[in-house]
């Protein structure tokens, strides 16, 4: 199945007072990069992110982010820095008899002073932090899948109506191609009888002429290779696996027939069957950037 490059996916998984959201934003890359931003204490999790995201999302840009809550009573404590607090303590106590102070030196004051108290952060059993993020990041990565395959859907349907139009057109140069000998057979013998001003020519000389020039321009053969093309293009769209690449390939290889029957086909009625057959399948080439 197509699958499009471009998407985005939401996943959220709440458990133990604890909230992981996880959204994913992908476009079209030559190959997969991601970048992913998470909070700073959960960064030794960064390996484990993008190895679950590499196992399904193989080409693209790649934006993770991932926000966490914890909710429980526990999830911070209340530190107290005692010789900090000491020092505090002693130093008051000097002003006091210095400058005979009032004693009102109380808890709340010492609270007060910078990094007395510090709070911290309690920590978490990694593994349980793990299996909860793992879920809220599956969810995202289905959410970003099937919308991706959404869009590879319409990607597909609109690249066999433009294989079809393709097809038209080059039947039309298969039927053209015949006549393009015939008229310049009818050519050179007028021409000849105009230059040796006579009704009788070698026929010999005539056909010779002929055969030069149909082996020369014909284009048998890249019409052949071009239709082989568009066909494999059709079963490789059917391929349940990464087939941006090898359609890119396949588009590369139906330019280089264009291009050829352009150059062979002495027809202005070819010349401009080929400019559209380069139009369509520019468009082709455009759509298949997208593709994973």
């Amino acid at each position: 199945m197509i699958k499009s490059m471009t998407g985005f996916g939401r996943g959220e998984h709440q458990d133990d007072g604890k909230l992981f959201l996880v959204e994913i934003k992908t476009v079209n890359h030559r190959y997969s990069d991601a970048f992913i931003k998470m909070p700073r204490q959960l960064s030794y999790l960064e390996e484990k992110v993008r190895s679950e995201v590499s196992k399904v999302l193989s080409r693209g840009k790649i934006d993770v982010f991932i926000s966490f809550e914890d909710y429980t009573d526990n999830s911070k404590s209340v530190v107290i820095d005692e010789p900090l607090a000491k020092a505090y303590i002693n130093a008051l106590g000097l002003l006091k008899e210095k400058y005979n102070l009032k004693d009102d030196i109380s808890t709340s004051l010492i609270a007060k002073f910078p990094d007395v108290l510090k709070v911290e952060k309690v920590e978490q059993d990694e593994e349980a932090i793990w299996n909860l993020l793992r879920i809220a990041l599956i969810n995202a990565l289905e959410s970003l899948v099937t919308m991706r395959q959404i869009e590879g859907e319409s990607l597909k349907n609109d690249l066999l109506e433009k294989l079809k139009y393709i097809e038209k057109v080059l039947s039309d140069i298969e039927l053209r191609a015949p006549e393009i000998v015939k008229e310049y057979k009818q050519k050179l013998e007028t021409r000849i009888k105009e230059l040796l001003d006579q009704q009788t020519i070698d026929e010999n000389r005539i056909a010779t002429e002929v055969a030069i020039f149909a082996d020369r321009c014909s284009i048998d053969e890249e019409i052949q290779r071009l239709g082989s093309h568009i066909k494999q293009m059709r079963e490789t769209m059917e391929l349940d696996a990464t087939v941006g690449r090898k359609l890119d390939f396949l588009v590369q290889e139906m330019n280089r027939e264009i291009n050829t029957i352009g150059s062979k086909a002495n027809d202005l009625n070819i010349t401009k069957n080929v400019v559209d057959l380069k139009s369509e399948l520019e468009k082709i080439r455009e759509q298949i950037q997208n593709i994973e």
